[in-house]
């Protein structure tokens, strides 16, 4: 079951906990009814996710084995035969939409839409340079949507903002990985590279870097937010959250590690303490 196993990419369903961020933000958090909804909505989207994974998988096959990382996964590796990844994904998304539709009509038409993007990314538009990872942060701002209407609570526009500038900045790290991997190689792993250079993304990350930055100290000093939460020391978050963006940049540019964004979080030690330091900080503040 292993290689079965390893096609789901559980370790990047970290993207899908912005289904939380809704919830957390609304003060409802501990409510035990609303979380066990929300944590439901979660493990039935993190199954969707998976088989677009599967299918992903399943197209890019060829150009993965070209890839000094993405050729040890179960397709591109042989352990598993596209035939089987099919049904499986498959099989996945029948399950998850299924479940996801007992949730209401608003989460049912998001996930569709989800799905909708997602198969249009994997068979055109990944190949397709600054697209691709536009898309693959409105990706991100659909989970934020169906989180909060999955907990029947306000989605703030500052949420939405943040995570679509966040989402490009990691985006734009992926691209720059797989720019190096052809500068060093030779191997074009996607056809969108050819519209990107290192100079051009590293400009970019550091104007998305800034963009996010600002946008979130501004949020935090808002009045609106500050009578929300009743306190005006939120800014104090905002350095787990510079300081996080940093350890990104150093590790893209100055360590050129940077591959899949979740990958990163689940072994850099630094970048975990900026997330936990994060969510304990505001967790503390606005509790």
């Amino acid at each position: 079951m292993g290689p079965y196993i390893e096609l789901l990419r559980i370790h990047q369903w970290t993207k899908n906990l912005f289904i939380f961020l809704p919830l957390f933000f609304s003060l409802s958090f501990f409510d035990p009814h609303l979380l066990a909804k929300v944590f439901l909505v979660f493990l039935l989207f993190s199954l969707l996710a998976s088989a677009q994974y599967i299918y992903n998988d399943y197209r890019d096959v060829e150009e993965d084995r070209k890839h000094p990382v993405k050729r040890n996964r179960p397709l591109a590796s042989g352990r598993v035969s596209p035939r089987k990844a099919l049904t499986m994904s498959l099989v996945l998304t029948v399950i998850s939409l299924a479940g996801l539709l007992k949730f209401g009509e608003k989460i049912i038409f998001l996930s569709f839409g989800y799905l909708l993007i997602n198969y249009l990314y994997t068979i055109k538009l990944k190949h397709v340079a600054i697209i691709d990872v536009f898309i693959i942060a409105i990706g991100f701002v659909i989970r934020i949507f169906i989180g909060g209407y999955a907990a029947g609570v306000q989605i703030y526009p500052w949420i939405v903002v943040m995570t679509f500038l966040l989402a490009l900045f990691l985006g734009l790290g992926k691209r720059r990985d797989e720019v190096s991997v052809f500068l060093n190689t030779g191997q074009k792993t996607r056809k969108s590279i050819d519209g990107y250079t290192v100079n051009f993304i590293d400009v970019s990350m550091v104007i998305m870097a800034s963009v996010v930055i600002v946008a979130y100290l501004m949020y935090t000093l808002s009045p609106d937010i500050v009578a929300k939460y009743k306190t005006n020391h939120l800014y104090l978050s905002s350095m787990f959250v510079i300081f996080g963006i940093m350890r990104y940049l150093q590790m893209t540019i100055v360590e050129e590690k940077a591959c899949d964004p979740s990958d990163i979080l689940m072994e850099d030690r630094l970048l975990q303490i900026s997330v936990i330091g994060w969510l304990v900080t505001i967790g503390l503040l606005i509790y």
